[in-house]
């Protein structure tokens, strides 16, 4: 089995190894060694990445480790390596300080969620930007996620000693562990925040907890076990803050407000938005109107078959005057066409006749390269933006028009 030094020490960063397996896992070269400093993804932590120096000199990077089952450290490399072969590895650094940042901070979240609601995590997983915490709980609050952040960060101020023990399972069940694993055999390697919190865990952690830093909660939302805290430690926090901050200040000196004033003002810009977009629909209902009476009044027949293109116009405005064309009498049928926005075609007629307007549309979209349907009074569909040519489209209102 392979020594795992960041047992130990988790700010351990170089080490000398040997080869003890080479082969291949999938499509990829992996090397097992005799001891390492890589962590592999594993209890929601991600991997190291690194490099191997070896003895010619040569660099081999070290793309990202696994485990197995059975235990096996799997480091996955560039290029493949023989057994026996001796390496200088050394992790990134930067990486693995941000691993032991969020690692840490979790602890130091999930014990404050339980001291103060007991809330105990289910579950832990780091991303890129972010990482999250499942509670097994019904609901957490605005306040109960501030007084955690702000207990998690009393901690992280008091720079409180954070060691490692190994244990006997049994020995560990008595020690009063905020979580013991499912499945455990031999001795349990325990993380002890002093005076805070004590569990089980096989993560690399900070010293000491002012080395995770600032502790900051970005986000709550339901999910199906429970609630999901996504949360950001150390220099995540100080980058994610001042990204925030930009972002937040650039959006206030467009609505040329005070920072903390903008969601007073997008509140406002929203409510001013919908308003103006009612007004515009009703105008465009009383325009649908206007159109419908001068289209009628020039249609002779009967049926009375409305065809026309508007050009500049939108699929919801044809759609509007189709319904105005055919909720007035017995006997019109509007073949209609847009081409503002998304070019559109509307077909629709007086309840009680015999077209199929599904099927005529339909069969014009299949001429036209569009898709769309819809019931025997009325359908709709959609042409390719930028595809549609209205001669093209004309043509067919036209053929469509002669099946009548």
């Amino acid at each position: 089995m392979t020594d795992r030094l960041y047992y130990h020490d988790s700010f351990l960063y170089d080490f000398d190894a040997r080869v003890v397996d080479s082969l291949v896992r999938g499509d990829r070269h992996a090397v097992v060694l005799n001891r390492t400093t890589f962590y592999p993804t594993s209890g929601g932590q991600v991997h190291d990445t690194g490099r191997f120096l070896l003895e010619d000199k040569r660099e081999v990077a070290v793309i990202e480790v696994a485990e197995d089952e059975a235990g096996r450290i799997f480091h996955f490399v560039a290029e493949p390596m023989a057994a026996g072969t001796a390496v200088h590895g050394s992790i990134d650094a930067a990486r693995r300080r941000d691993h032991v940042q969020q690692h840490s901070g979790q602890h130091v979240l999930s014990a404050a969620f339980i001291r103060l609601f007991n809330m105990p995590t289910i579950s832990f997983h780091m991303g890129g930007e972010s990482c999250t915490i499942d509670l097994e709980t019904q609901g957490l609050t605005g306040g109960q996620a501030d007084r955690v952040e702000r207990l998690a960060n009393e901690i992280s101020g008091e720079d409180r000693l954070v060691s490692i023990r190994f244990v006997a399972l049994e020995e560990a069940r008595s020690l009063g562990l905020r979580k013991l694993p499912p499945k455990q055999t031999g001795d349990l390697r325990l993380i002890d925040i002093t005076d805070f919190d004590l569990t089980a865990c096989g993560g690399t952690h900070v010293r000491s907890t002012g080395q995770i830093g600032a502790i900051l909660l970005r986000k709550i939302e339901r999910v199906k076990q429970g609630v999901r805290v996504e949360f950001v430690c150390g220099l995540r926090a100080v980058a994610a803050a001042h990204k925030d901050y930009v972002t937040l200040t650039e959006a206030a000196g467009i609505y040329s407000a005070h920072l903390h004033d903008l969601p007073q003002q997008v509140r406002k810009s929203l409510e001013e938005s919908k308003a103006a977009g009612k007004a515009q629909h009703k105008l465009v209902e009383e325009l649908a109107e206007l159109h419908a009476q001068r289209l009628l009044a020039e249609t002779t027949g009967s049926p009375r078959i409305v065809t026309s293109i508007f050009p500049d116009r939108d699929a919801i405005f044809i759609k509007l005057l189709a319904q105005r064309l055919t909720a007035g009498g017995c006997d019109v049928v509007a073949l209609l066409a847009a081409g503002g926005g998304h070019p559109a075609l509307v077909f629709a007629q007086s309840p009680g006749q015999g077209n199929n307007m599904g099927q005529l549309l339909k069969d014009a979209m299949t001429q036209l390269g569009g898709r769309g349907g819809g019931t025997a009074d009325m359908a709709q569909g959609g042409l390719p933006t930028g595809a549609a040519d209205m001669a093209r489209v004309d043509q067919i209102l036209r053929e469509t028009k002669g099946k009548l």
